[in-house]
């Protein structure tokens, strides 16, 4: 008996579990979690957002310093940002982001790098090996 392909693939779906999700998204912008301080915003997981970004803490530090209009240091795994915000704004920025640094423009995976050659910075993918300009300065 001779199968067709797709109808070897419809078969495997239909005998898979309902609690495996077929998803082609394998990259998630991650949530910060936050609290507040007095005067002043704490992202706890900061280090793990540069982490799951492959971003150096310093880069993704001037992003928010500049997009959030506010002064911040990080104190260890976390990021002290100096005024009272929202996560939603936050988390927006932290959108903005990756599309900005870390999708690629092609073919949208995580896998990017960042190269800097002369005055201008691209972001070359690891996974298609597309090579585009960074429109934002940091």
């Amino acid at each position: 008996m001779e199968f067709k392909y797709e109808e070897l693939l419809k078969r495997a779906r239909e005998r898979l579990p309902k609690s495996i999700s077929v998803s082609a998204e394998r990259f998630e912008v991650p949530k910060a979690s936050w609290l507040l301080q007095g005067a002043k915003t704490i992202v706890n997981n900061f280090n793990q957002i540069c982490q799951i970004f492959n971003r150096p803490q310093e880069h993704l530090l001037k992003y928010l310093q500049r997009e959030l209009a506010t002064p911040a240091s990080i104190d260890g795994p976390r990021l002290v940002l100096g005024r009272k915000l929202q996560a939603i704004s936050i988390n927006n920025k932290l959108v903005e982001y990756a599309n900005d640094f870390v999708i690629c423009k092609e073919c949208k995976k995580p896998d990017t790098k960042l190269i800097k050659e002369g005055r201008i910075t691209y972001m070359h993918c690891m996974a298609c090996g597309a090579k585009n300009p960074v429109r934002a300065k940091i």
